[in-house]
């Protein structure tokens, strides 16, 4: 089992529109009992905006009529912040550091979990998880949101859209393309992949709020959704 864990926890799972207290308080509990079980394995968990990101970055698009990306970057990197520090709170004293707000810092790693949000205007959360996997070690990256499984095409407007459960880093970014935009809805984002697919980092798409996949990935047993690796 890996030593250290790395998620990147879609913002639409933990604050969809207003917080979910009930799938975080599922979550808590799972992954407290999990880091029981595994004495010496870290997690780190990189948390992304959610609801409350998108619909402040649209009142500042329809009061403005800009889409000046860097503004509404910041926007959003608050919205991960806030979130950050909720799950800093509820995972209280296994998470002992302050949330890591800059993934190329001087970071201290003294609990059992580490909480981090966004890092600035042109890197989502998704970079961030993937230059955290790498600076501590990490083989692989969960990506948790709303979206089990990638597929062939968006399956809300495409009834032949297929699941793919395995997909090359190259076959991934040519879906995906290359651009970040904030709030851009993806899988993964395509500058986080172009970085993961150069460090050879594998990473995991899956249902958030499945718990039980969720326990399947983290023991190492057969589960629903798409690996990404080269």
């Amino acid at each position: 089992m890996d030593k250290t864990i790395v998620m990147s926890l879609g913002g639409s799972i933990v604050a969809p529109d207003g917080v979910d207290a009930e799938f975080l308080s599922i979550f808590r509990h799972h992954i407290t009992s999990f880091l029981e079980k595994h004495d010496g394995v870290r997690l780190i968990l990189v948390v992304g905006g959610g609801g409350p990101a998108r619909r402040y970055q649209q009142a500042f698009r329809t009061i403005t009529g800009s889409d000046d990306h860097a503004l509404l970057d910041w926007i959003g990197i608050a919205a991960t912040r806030l979130n950050a520090e909720l799950l800093r709170a509820l995972f209280h004293p296994l998470c002992a550091d302050p949330v890591v707000t800059d993934p190329t810092a001087e970071i201290p790693f003294t609990g059992r979990i580490l909480v981090a949000s966004g890092w600035k205007p042109g890197f989502s959360t998704d970079f961030d998880a993937v230059l955290l996997a790498e600076r501590f070690g990490a083989r692989r990256l969960l990506n948790l949101s709303n979206i089990a499984m990638v597929y062939s095409d968006d399956p809300r407007t495409n009834p032949d859209a297929t699941p793919l459960p395995r997909l090359s880093w190259k076959e991934f970014r040519a879906m995906v393309g290359d651009e970040w935009t904030p709030g851009k809805n993806v899988p993964f984002d395509p500058v986080a992949a172009r970085k993961a697919h150069e460090g050879g980092l594998s990473v995991i798409i899956a249902a958030g709020k499945d718990i039980e996949n969720l326990s399947a990935i983290l023991e190492g047993r057969p589960f629903r959704g798409t690996v990404i690796e080269s």
